[in-house]
């Protein structure tokens, strides 16, 4: 009998270790991961999305989701999910259209990690804002969660500690599939 895939999202404001946390669960667990489309978009477009763009790139992360499955092993690690685009949606240019709240109400993960915002922020070209946004986001994500009643679980310090808080609960959620 083979075994579910496994979805684990990574969630968390600009700038705060969502990519690197990314990259070493995957290579711990000798799986891929899905880097965020967002990051791309921009250095390819030269440009910040508009309100328009939005559910095209929450579109495109989890048509990367589907196409990375075939590829990983056992565990499917996601650097964001559309659940952050509308967030952003709602930041930048006032609230969501009904295809990308669908979207993100739509698209589940197994396991959800929330990267707190207690590192360094660091500019980013044209993608990051600012230290009092990457706060402000992180509150409002604390608080879609809970209003959608989404579990996950909150990593704290550097890429050593978060490690060390997601791995047990990675390895928990494998043992249980």
């Amino acid at each position: 009998m083979t075994r579910a895939l496994l979805r684990v999202a990574i969630l968390g404001a600009e700038s705060s270790g969502k990519s690197t946390l990314a990259a070493a669960l995957a290579e711990r667990h000798g799986t891929v991961w899905v880097p965020e489309y967002l990051r791309e978009f921009v250095e390819t477009r030269g440009r910040v999305p508009v309100a328009g763009d939005q559910f095209f790139i929450a579109g495109t992360q989890v048509a990367r989701e589907r196409e990375a499955s075939a590829s990983a092993r056992g565990v499917l690690i996601c650097d964001t999910t559309p659940l952050m685009t509308v967030l952003y949606s709602r930041h930048y240019f006032g609230g969501e259209d009904a295809q990308l709240a669908a979207l993100a109400a739509g698209t589940q993960y197994d396991l959800t990690l929330v990267t707190a915002p207690d590192t360094p922020w660091v500019a980013d070209g044209l993608q990051r804002e600012s230290e009092a946004v990457r706060q402000l986001i992180y509150r409002q994500l604390l608080d879609e969660l809970a209003t959608r009643r989404i579990p996950h679980h909150i990593l704290h310090g550097q890429l050593e500690q978060r490690m060390e808080q997601a791995l047990p609960l990675l390895d928990q959620l494998l043992s249980s599939a």
